[in-house]
């Protein structure tokens, strides 16, 4: 049997990768830090030598003038400053995806951006602080070698990836409609994080046919020859219902060779950040949230404390810019200020939520529920601005303290439109098995929708984040919201 053994560089897997990412990004901010300490100390070294002249000139004696310069040059760096690395990591918290990854130019962009919010977080709270005697110096140079370092260290990582075969190179088993979504997936990505080589189908009248720009190389009983030829690392099995014994046997075969296995649904995850819904078999939600779901209670503790105090300060937020919203919104266009509305909470709860008004007043003159469409007539120019900027949904933040919402989750909605969308979208219903939130997943990466198809896509972003939530993604989700709400890009 050892012949059989393949002989092909270990490849790292997507996890792994991101695993060896954030190690380096550590390392590099860790690295600036001290260089930025270092830096920092250099720098009131400097302003100490010319103070103490400087007083020595006006006639001081020197210890005089050392006490004087050594009180107007003090380095003594604040507790927060040695977890500036942590804070740094969660700014990339993008970065971690494989096509961005992957991408020299978007990586560049994420880092700059990164940088950018870090450098204007840290002006606002020394415009805030009025002792002015927060190191200025120590937080612009560590922002400045840490994008410098990281950059350098990820554009190393991507040209090493790239240079030593460790593209994963895929082929698809299965050339219908599920290893067509796949091939149609991958070319419509400007970056990709591996190969797609081609299909293998049994259907002897595919073989040899291009498909999707994609070729069937050969049918299953040609499975191993094929992986040797064309160095195949992944196999993605993208066929729906029953797979015949033959290719069954021959993806073990190809397992016991070294290659990896993986489904379709898997690799739509990694490529899209959604769930595949229309290519999911009728079990999948048994297994996957049912089976699966459960998460530690230490995560529900922690969201939950995190809700708290997240709802407290958007309470006091909210308390401080009502009366300027409010003349807003009723100079533009009256009363009343707020709405209201039912919507369906996790398990199907019904509760009601309150928002600045940004719609005209008859919106929904004859009754019927309308989902808001991407430059809907209907909005106010208040509202606009209210809508882009996120400001309309500070009153939720009672919802968050009540408990009936969290920040992050599926996007609440009307028990109206839950009716209508799960009788057309499939497992439409499963994103009540958690809580709505302020924020999410879908709202973050999808804009408006008005259709079933655009609303499928939307379930699916719900759907993989109530499969892969974690504390990192919800911080992840958090961050990323705040710069739509800084960049005035909400809808």
């Amino acid at each position: 049997m050892a012949e059989n053994i393949r002989t092909t560089p270990l490849r790292i897997r997507p996890s792994e990768y991101r695993s060896l990412l954030a190690i380096g990004d550590l390392v590099m901010a860790v690295v600036s830090m001290f260089v930025a300490l270092y830096t920092w100390g250099q720098y009131n070294l400097y302003v100490y030598r010319i103070l103490y002249q400087q007083y020595l000139d006006q006639g001081l004696g020197p210890s005089r003038a050392q006490q004087l310069a050594e009180g107007q040059t003090v380095f003594a760096p604040e507790f927060w400053f040695y977890f500036l690395p942590v804070i740094w990591m969660l700014l990339l918290v993008e970065l971690y995806e494989p096509h961005v990854a992957s991408s020299g130019k978007k990586t560049t962009r994420g880092i700059a951006i990164a940088a950018f919010i870090g450098l204007l977080a840290y002006s606002l709270a020394f415009i805030i602080q009025q002792e002015s005697n927060l190191p200025r110096i120590g937080v612009g140079a560590f922002l400045l070698y840490a994008a410098i370092l990281t950059l350098a260290w990820r554009m190393i990582f991507i040209r090493v990836y790239k240079s030593t075969g460790q593209r994963r190179r895929v082929l698809l088993i299965g050339a219908g409609k599920a290893g067509r979504t796949l091939a149609e997936l991958y070319h419509s990505q400007t970056t990709r994080s591996f190969n797609l080589i081609g299909y293998v189908d049994d259907d002897e009248s595919k073989v040899g046919k291009t498909i999707c720009d994609l070729r069937v190389l050969g049918s299953s009983p040609h499975l191993l020859s094929l992986i040797d030829v064309h160095r195949i690392s992944d196999l993605v099995i993208a066929i729906n219902g029953e797979i015949k014994g033959a290719t069954f046997q021959s993806i073990l075969d190809a397992q016991e060779k070294g290659v990896e296995v993986t489904r379709m649904p898997i690799l739509y995850e990694e490529m899209t950040g959604r769930v595949p819904v229309h290519h999911l078999e009728s079990d999948w939600i048994i297994r996957s949230f049912v089976d699966g779901l459960h998460v530690s209670g230490f995560y529900e503790l922690t969201k939950r404390i995190l809700d708290i105090l997240g709802a407290t300060v958007g309470l006091l937020l909210f308390a401080i810019t009502c009366p300027f919203l409010s003349v807003a919104v009723l100079a533009d266009t009256g009363f009343p200020i707020f709405y209201s509305q039912p919507r369906l909470g996790k398990g199907g709860l019904i509760f009601k939520i309150y928002k600045y008004r940004t719609m005209r007043q008859d919106a929904e003159a004859d009754g019927e529920a309308k989902t808001t469409l991407e430059n809907d007539p209907r909005v106010t120019r208040a509202g606009g601005f209210l809508r882009r900027t996120r400001l309309d949904e500070l009153p939720q933040f009672w919802n968050v303290l009540r408990g009936e919402m969290s920040l992050v989750g599926p996007r609440a909605e009307r028990p109206e439109l839950v009716a209508d969308y799960q009788k057309q979208v499939p497992f439409y219903r499963a994103r009540l098995l958690v809580k709505p939130g302020l924020t999410g997943w879908a709202q973050i990466n999808y804009g408006y929708v008005s259709s079933v198809t655009e609303t499928a896509v939307k379930i699916e972003y719900d759907l993989y984040y109530i499969k892969h939530r974690t504390l990192g993604m919800d911080f992840q989700i958090i961050l990323r919201t705040i710069g739509t709400v800084l960049r005035r890009t909400g809808r």
